[in-house]
């Protein structure tokens, strides 16, 4: 028969002395439940001895450290995914918008923008003096549009008749990339927003948890020094 001053511990079924012993309602509620887990018949009346309390304080500590080390390798995943360039960067606009263009919208485009360079000044004013100098000095006596340059006002008119509305279509077109880019930038802002969102709330969840932890953590590690203050005195 056992002795009576000796009490069972549910782990290993020893029989020890009251300070070998803790009561099973004293063990911390983190800690039952890594006891549960590998011996389910666990009852909060009993008693367990401070060498398998220690190897499941153990076990928890371990496993609080593993937990941490798996949230963190998922914020680095996340950061990760957040980078990439095909998931951050939107399509390229102006490639998009070139595609969907016909030929004559691309004509337009060049000749609005041959009409806005120098060169097409240097052109256009070369052709008026030598149409002047044609009319006025080389063809003096058969000239085929004298002076007032009719004929010659009526190129310029005609000119700009058909110019204006072909600039007015480029510029058009502009508006509307403009418009498309200022939207894409709205989804940018609104992406990056929601991402540093989700990322400081993880931030914000895992330093509490951590924090919770790191106090259990010390916890036991207090429980450990005073049971061998005990042991010593």
């Amino acid at each position: 028969m056992a002795d009576p001053e000796t009490f069972p511990c549910q782990i290993c079924g020893e029989h020890k002395r009251q300070n070998e012993v803790v009561p099973a309602e004293l063990i911390r509620a983190s800690i039952v439940d890594v006891i549960v887990k590998e011996y389910p018949a666990w009852s909060p009346k009993g008693y367990i001895c401070h060498a398998d309390l220690n190897r499941f304080r153990v076990d928890y500590v371990r496993n609080v450290l593993k937990k941490e080390k798996d949230e963190y390798s998922s914020l680095e995943e996340t950061f990760r995914h957040g980078v990439k360039e095909e998931d951050h960067l939107p399509a390229n606009i102006n490639v998009e918008f070139e595609k969907e263009l016909t030929f004559g919208e691309h004509l337009a485009d060049k000749i609005a923008g041959f009409a806005g360079s120098w060169s097409f000044i240097a052109v256009f004013s070369g052709i008026l003096f030598l149409w002047v100098a044609l009319n006025t000095f080389i063809l003096l006596f058969r000239p085929f549009d004298p002076y007032p340059y009719i004929l010659l006002n009526l190129f310029l008119s005609a000119l700009a008749a058909i110019q204006a509305p072909v600039i007015i279509m480029s510029q058009n077109r502009q508006e509307i990339r403009d418009r498309l880019h200022a939207e894409r930038d709205y989804q940018v802002s609104i992406h990056t927003e929601l991402e540093i969102h989700r990322l400081h709330k993880k931030i914000d969840h895992l330093l509490a948890s951590q924090g919770q932890r790191l106090l259990e953590i010390q916890d036991i590690q207090m429980e450990l020094m005073e049971e061998m203050a005990k042991k010593t005195v």
